[in-house]
């Protein structure tokens, strides 16, 4: 029997049909840009309305290759704290998505940390979110979904670097995604001002820089694990820069500027 996850926030974070999905996402993604490769991007998951236009802009300006890992963070609680889905198949509106078992096995077997669990994904909107995109712009890719709970700095370490010899090990060529919102619920500029703390260390490539900002600062970035992780992983990759493509809040969209959630998106090469 073929396992299969289906989309369970199609409809709500973005359309549900293919024919309005691929409509929107057109919209949100910038044609004829010049695209580069990249070991890593980060990119929010809120609805696309709000974030969609971040992301778009990310996966506007890079190559995304046959093979793509996704990490994000754990909003349900459900299953492991760190956990990978390796069989079967993602679905969305735009039709189905292998999962790259033997990159999979090769990171299971690297890293402690990592355990192969279906409960956590059952439910997580921050990677099905970004799997519309990636399929926008590469519809043959497979992919390696990774959910993670709060873990400390030392088991961030640990898993990024077993990412970054999985990744030498099969030949790179592989695109890491770390699925985050920054802060949410403060006024606007306060959320530009702590945001802008933690995307300073993106921008150093300073993965414990970040991890301790955020936590110092008590910055509601949801995605701090699976940031901090990509990070580790590139740089053991020999990343040379982290470039911020866009950042906005919802209060841009919404006109609410009470109460809003930031958004970044940012290119590692």
């Amino acid at each position: 029997m073929t396992l299969v996850r289906p989309p369970v926030v199609a409809g709500q974070f973005y359309p549900g049909d293919e024919k309005g999905l691929r409509r929107e996402l057109a919209r949100l993604i910038p044609a004829g840009l010049p695209r580069e490769p990249a070991l890593a991007v980060v990119s929010p998951h809120a609805g696309y309305i709000y974030s969609g236009g971040v992301a778009g802009a990310v996966f506007g300006r890079v190559e995304v290759p046959e093979r793509v890992v996704v990490m994000g963070p754990n909003h349900t609680g459900l299953g492991a704290r760190a956990a990978a889905m390796i069989s079967g198949y993602w679905e969305t509106p735009l039709g189905r998505v292998a999962l790259d078992r033997e990159l999979g096995e090769l990171l299971l077997s690297r890293s402690p940390l990592l355990t192969e669990d279906l409960q956590a994904h059952a439910y997580e909107h921050s990677l099905e979110v970004q799997l519309p995109f990636l399929q926008a712009v590469r519809p043959s890719i497979s992919l390696l979904p990774i959910c993670l709970k709060y873990v400390s700095y030392g088991e961030c370490q640990e898993l990024g670097r077993a990412l970054a010899e999985t990744i030498e090990e099969v030949g790179r060529g592989i695109l890491v995604v770390a699925s985050t919102d920054m802060t949410h619920y403060e006024p606007h500029e306060v959320a530009k001002a702590k945001d802008g703390l933690a995307m300073a260390r993106i921008e150093a490539l300073d993965p414990r820089g970040l991890y301790e900002t955020v936590e110092a600062h008590s910055i509601s970035m949801c995605g701090i694990i699976p940031t901090t992780v990509a990070l580790v992983a590139a740089r053991e990759l020999g990343a040379r820069r982290a470039r911020l493509v866009r950042y906005a809040t919802s209060g841009e969209v919404s006109g609410d500027l009470r109460q809003v959630v930031g958004y970044a998106g940012f290119i590692v090469d």
